[in-house]
């Protein structure tokens, strides 16, 4: 017989939710987005770390060093100090945002009620959602010319197909994806612990191909391409927020992962194994092997499938292609179709459950694309380029989400004191539906460095707009809800 109230338990720390049909009959449940049980937290440190190396060996990390000395005018030297500080500093809000996931085994929309309210945590779910289909379009397409040019070095008749090969890859890839996620997270967690030696043995090769033909320290001494005499301030907080940005998204929806760490020790040291270093020396190898292009291959590559494309041997490019697909594969469907596909359930559980979720990923992601896979078949022409599609518009937009953090943060530490109603956060009854405080610690901060665009006076707030968002949106939330918290307790005590 189905219990009528749900039960929490505790074990070492770590909660679960025996639900009881008060949580079971809710709308606002399915046991895709459940609490996950202790037995299921089986991720250790190093199934953590895999998993951040897994994310960050990919073509946009590869890209970075390029795109901050191209776009923000750094010098080598200064991108890759960029890179390494600003993943140090993007660890403090992962780590901190991961912990609800690992002690309730909740994932990031669910932790969301708590903020925002029960309905209105769908608002900044569908925003992250939104990056999350950009990105999984763009890496898709990265992963579909990988295809291309591996099915084009085993058949000699493949590579006259050009574009439409491309696009073919593309959706062969794309299919690919969607069948991971929905096998569930033990084949996300094993892809990534299968591939992570791969990627390092990968990159590892690419450093002994390109060191011979690049001079380090002329690469180093390289002038940045920004005003002669402008201060490097400016320039390097610019880049440095642009890179927080990158995994911006990643340190609001930590809890989609870390609800399956076997303990919070594992999520913190996992992460910080994982993240830093590896960002910054794939991105550093990027540097190296776009200024070894030239000399390997007769022409300038940013991109390492494109490079990798140019060498003769068919079958070094088979192996090499196989390897980056697989690179791009454990990237795109742990950072970028895990979150979306929990985001939409939150709309509507009892209606949209996982595999809904993950064809909506997947459509919305296959839309965003449409443009540049129209160009590849030579529908339509057009100079929109997919590198400032990515360094411009969802580099800018992740920074933007700065507030959200912030707000999870104090709501998290600061006001629940680490204590969450784990039921009620599945019901409608305990936390309200819209949580006016989140929504306005969330905009006002996001209206000011949109404002803050067209003054030169205060260009630094947008400069800097992931620190001064993340920082101004958990102020904001702290004070609304402590001065609420006050005003309700004067309200409520009786008169004498």
């Amino acid at each position: 017989m189905q219990q009528s109230r749900s039960e929490v338990t505790e074990r070492d720390g770590l909660y679960e939710l025996e639900a009881g049909s008060d949580v079971l009959d809710s709308p606002r449940f399915n046991h895709d987005i459940a609490p996950t049980k202790v037995h299921e937290r089986t991720w250790n440190k190093w199934h953590i770390t895999a998993l951040w190396v897994g994310m960050s060996i990919c073509v946009p990390t590869y890209t970075l060093g390029g795109v901050l000395t191209a776009y923000f005018g750094l010098s080598v030297g200064e991108a890759l100090l960029a890179i390494l500080l600003a993943n140090i500093v993007v660890l403090i809000p992962l780590t901190l945002n991961a912990f609800p996931g690992t002690k309730y085994g909740i994932p990031f929309p669910v932790l969301l009620r708590s903020s925002f309210g029960i309905i209105g945590s769908n608002v900044p779910c569908l925003i992250r959602a939104v990056v999350a289909c950009g990105w999984f379009g763009i890496q898709t397409m990265f992963g579909g010319l990988a295809i291309h040019l591996f099915l084009g070095s085993i058949f000699e008749g493949w590579k006259a197909l050009g574009g439409t090969g491309e696009v073919i890859g593309f959706m062969i890839f794309w299919v690919l994806n969607l069948w991971v996620v929905l096998r569930g997270a033990e084949s996300i967690k094993w892809l990534e612990t299968l591939s992570a030696p791969l990627l390092v043995l990968v990159g590892a090769g690419l450093l002994v191909w390109a060191l011979p033909n690049v001079s380090m320290s002329e690469l180093l001494a390289q002038p940045p391409k920004r005003p002669e005499g402008a201060s490097v301030v400016g320039y390097f907080m610019a880049g440095l927020t642009a890179m927080v940005g990158f995994w911006a998204t990643l340190s609001l929806n930590i809890p989609d992962f870390s609800r399956y760490a076997k303990s919070q020790k594992d999520q913190i040291v996992g992460q910080i194994i994982g993240l830093p270093l590896t960002m910054f020396l794939f991105a550093a190898l990027g540097v190296v092997m776009t200024a070894a292009s030239a000399s390997l291959v007769g022409e300038t590559v940013s991109d390492p499938v494109s490079l990798i494309g140019h060498i003769q041997s068919p079958g070094w490019v088979a192996v090499a292609m196989a390897l980056i697909i697989v690179a791009t594969l454990s990237t795109n469907t742990a950072a970028n179709i895990v979150s979306p596909t929990n985001d939409f359930q939150n709309i509507a559980p009892k209606l949209i459950n996982r595999t809904k979720a993950v064809l909506i990923t997947g459509f919305v992601g296959l839309g965003l694309m449409g443009h540049e896979l129209l160009k590849k078949l030579g529908w339509i022409v057009s100079d929109v380029s997919l590198e400032s599609v990515y360094s411009n518009w969802l580099l800018g937009y992740s920074s933007l989400l700065g507030p959200i953090a912030g707000i999870m943060v104090a709501d998290y530490f600061l006001i629940k004191k680490q204590r969450l109603d784990l039921a009620g956060l599945y019901r409608d009854d305990v936390y309200p539906a819209w949580n006016w405080m989140g929504f306005a610690a969330f905009v006002l901060p996001v209206l000011l460095t949109l404002m803050s665009l067209g003054s030169p006076a205060f260009s630094w707030f947008y400069d800097y707009g992931w620190f001064t968002g993340s920082a101004l949106g958990g102020l904001i939330y702290f004070g609304l809800c402590s001065a609420n918290s006050s005003r309700t307790a004067v309200v409520a005590k009786p008169s004498l």
